[in-house]
């Protein structure tokens, strides 16, 4: 466990944020409403997942 926590004096590099998200994979959730004196007319839900395909396939193995 101690390998996945990172030193906060060390640098991380973007290289090493990707390959820890396609490892691991993230889920990013959101939403946006449009709307027009405090009437909502557009509600949009959003959820994005992000990882590699070597670890959806890990994934859906287990499961």
């Amino acid at each position: 466990m101690q390998d996945d926590l990172y030193d906060i004096n060390k640098e991380i590099t973007i290289l090493d944020v990707l390959d820890r998200v396609l490892t691991k994979g993230v889920v990013i959730t959101g939403d946006i409403v449009i709307s027009v004196a405090d009437i909502d007319l557009v509600y949009l839900g959003l959820r994005l997942l992000l990882s590699s395909v070597e670890t959806m396939e890990k994934m859906k193995a287990v499961n």
